[in-house]
This record gives structure tokens, C-alpha cells and sequence, in this order.
């Protein structure tokens, strides 16, 4: 199982001390984060994609190029990258550059994105959003698949002969994963291509997590990608902790009430009983972590959300090295001794290289990916319909 953490990449007045980072001071930090990320055995540092303020999280695969040159095994991803406002073109070149920088320690996450005037800020509309992901993903796993494309949808101009450059590493594209906190139309959409299906799972309580996570596990299924407990799903979490409970709670209030994401909602210890936000010891953030497997099953990645609502950067840092050192062990340790059998590891590109066995890369990608991309304006056409 895989454990790590993302940022959203957000700029947060301190409310204990009335200071705001500089947006050059934000991006170093996460580079800092990512490396110590590294450092306490952290397997996976995921960065998100915003281009409105408070958000310097606009140019992730830069910034997780940067953390490649100076780390040597934890793996790289977003959180998420916009499929729907940003180019499939763009995307297939930017990150299939990115694979190969870091030799292949790397996957990304996609979704729709929320945030109504980012839309028209892109030529789009955010009432077009379903259509765009349909759309857009479509031609990604083409441009990724075929070496040579022509195509023609509604959202962009079409190609004729189009090679992507560069092409994937040893033939074969970065893992996917589908990213959302409520959509249950991107759950169908990973399921119908047999991608990953991140859950967001930190605003929403563990009823609305289990119901998507199932619905992505039944659609896998009945796309006959493989059983239900095969599907490949991930989680995200929130934690804050020190040694004492009590400590934790007195430290890490002043955050809460005053963090744009939660302030004038529910108090911290509704918010805390509520969802998977841990605010106390290690001990507690594993007993509740654990806890997440009774209404998801086996899952594959788990995330969590450290650097954000004005926390310090000497406090980050402080949270994720509690979180290396004493508390994924444990669940480590937990997870892997609660897996059913026949469970599958999260995919990385070597155990997908590995998959391909011997077969010429476009055959390989299609026993990987489940798609080839060969029958793309059928497939389009199917799961718009589905979506």
C-alpha cells in the first residue's frame, strides 16, 4: 500500500501571527515538504493544479520536475490535474516529458475542478464540464496509445496525423488516476477505462466515501476489468498531531476556525466526528485510518493533507515527519496483515512494464490500460452516453 501526502498549494494568512506567505516562500515550502517527504520513507508526494488566488498550484508538473532532480524514489502526482480546462495535447507532452525526467516515478491524478471562473479564464464553460472530461480524456488515451492520431470532437480543433513527442516511456503511458470529493460521474468514468478512482474523502463523512468507492468497484466490475476487489482505489485524509491530544486540539484550532475551507462551518469537534480529519496523537490518526478500511475494503493509496490553512512550514514539517516515522509503519504493518488475498499493490510504471511480458508495446498497453484507443470514437461516444 502506498502512503503519502498532497498539497493544494494554497496561500494562508497564520492566524496566530497575522502573517501571509509570500508566494515564492509557498512554493519553496512545498518543495521542502516533498523532500523531507522522501526522507521519512513517505512513498508518494501528489501536488494539485489551481489557477486562482489563493492558489500557487498552477504549474504542477514544473514544480514535481524540480522535486524529481532532488529525490531518487518517491513518486510523483498531482492532486489533481484539470482534464476538463487544460489541453489534452498539453497534458499527454507536459507529463509524458515529466515520466520520462523522473524514469517513470510518476502517475497522475485527474479531475473536473470546481471553481466556475477558471472556466471562461480557458475558453470553456463549466456547464460543458461532464463533456469536456469525457471528451478531452478520450484523446489523452489516444495521444498516449497511438503513435499516430487524427481526430475531431467539439471542444477543440482537430488532428490530422498528430504524433505526441514525447512518446511514453517503454511503452507505456502513466498510470491514471480519477480524482473527485462528490462526482459519481468520474467514478464511472475510471471505472469504464479500469483506472484509479481517488476518493477525496476529507469534507465528506464515511457513508458518502463507502457509496462512491462502491459504485466505482461495481462499474470496474461490470466492465470486466477484473472483480470488485481488484479495482484500484485510493483515499485522501487529514491529520494534525502532537504527542498529547489535548495539545494538538489547543494548536491547531485557531487554524481551523479561520482556514477559508472551514471557517463559519461545523466546530472542529464536529467537523473531526464527521470526517476523516484526525486531530490528536499518531495512535489515534492510525486507530482511525485503520478504521477507513471497514467501509472501503482493501485500497491501494493513501494521502494526506498537511500544508495547508496557514500552518507554518516548521510545523509541516514537524506533522509529516510524525507521520513517516511513527504512523505509517504502524498502518503499513496493519494494512498488509488486514489485505484479503488477491488484492493488487497500486500500480507503478516498472510492475506495468513488468506487465507487458514480452509484448509489443502497443499490445502491452492494451493488456495494461484495457483500452486501446483504437475504436476511440465508439468508446467516446459510449461512455458520454454512460456519464
Amino acid at each position: 500500500m502506498q502512503f503519502g501526502i498532497f498539497s493544494v498549494g494554497d496561500v494562508t494568512t497564520d492566524p496566530t501571527t497575522g502573517r501571509t506567505p509570500t508566494e515564492h516562500e509557498r512554493i519553496k515550502a512545498t518543495v521542502e515538504v516533498a523532500k523531507l517527504a522522501e526522507e521519512v520513507g513517505l512513498d508518494v508526494v501528489a501536488l494539485g493544479q489551481h489557477h486562482n488566488p489563493p492558489f500557487v498550484a498552477s504549474s504542477p508538473t514544473t514544480t514535481l520536475a524540480y522535486i524529481g532532480a532532488q529525490t531518487k524514489k518517491i513518486l510523483l502526482s498531482t492532486a489533481t490535474t484539470l482534464i476538463t480546462t487544460t489541453d489534452p495535447v498539453r497534458i499527454a507532452e507536459d507529463y509524458g516529458t515529466l515520466q520520462h525526467l523522473v524514469d517513470g516515478r510518476m502517475d497522475l491524478m485527474l479531475g473536473r475542478g470546481n471553481t466556475g471562473p477558471v472556466y471562461p479564464w480557458f475558453g470553456k464553460d463549466i456547464r460543458d464540464g461532464i463533456q469536456l472530461a469525457v471528451e478531452n480524456y478520450a484523446l489523452l488515451r489516444r495521444l498516449w496509445d497511438e503513435e499516430v492520431v487524427t481526430w475531431e470532437g467539439r471542444f477543440r480543433t482537430p488532428l490530422h496525423g498528430f504524433t505526441t513527442t514525447p512518446q511514453p516511456l517503454d511503452g507505456v503511458s502513466p498510470f491514471v488516476w480519477h480524482g473527485s470529493i462528490r462526482s459519481p460521474e468520474i467514478a464511472e468514468q475510471a471505472a469504464y477505462y479500469g483506472d484509479g478512482f481517488f476518493s477525496n474523502h476529507i469534507f465528506w463523512g464515511p457513508s458518502h466515501t463507502q457509496r462512491m468507492v462502491e459504485l466505482y468497484r461495481r462499474r470496474f466490475a461490470h466492465y470486466g476489468h477484473g472483480t470488485e476487489k481488484e479495482a484500484i482505489v485510493g483515499l485522501g485524509g487529514q491529520v494534525f498531531m502532537r504527542k498529547n491530544s489535548q495539545d494538538a486540539v489547543r494548536e491547531f484550532r485557531p487554524y481551523f476556525d479561520n482556514a477559508p475551507v472551514y471557517g463559519g462551518g461545523p466546530s472542529l469537534e464536529e467537523f473531526t466526528a464527521q470526517t476523516p480529519l484526525t486531530v490528536g496523537t499518531p495512535e489515534q490518526v492510525i486507530e482511525k485510518t485503520l478504521h477507513f478500511r471497514d467501509y472501503v475494503g482493501d485500497y491501494q493509496r493513501q494521502l494526506f493533507l498537511m500544508d495547508h490553512a496557514g500552518l507554518p512550514l516548521k510545523t509541516v514539517l514537524e506533522q509529516v515527519e510524525l507521520l513517516g516515522t511513527e504512523v505509517v509503519p504502524v498502518l503499513r504493518r496493519e494494512f498488509e496483515a488486514l489485505r484479503a488475498p488477491g488484492v493488487p499493490d497500486a500500480p507503478t510504471h516498472a510492475s506495468r512494464v513488468a506487465a507487458l511480458g514480452g509484448k509489443e508495446p502497443e499490445e502491452g498497453r492494451a493488456a495494461v490500460d484495457h483500452w486501446t484507443g483504437t475504436r476511440a470514437e465508439e468508446d467516446n461516444a459510449s461512455a458520454a452516453g454512460r456519464l
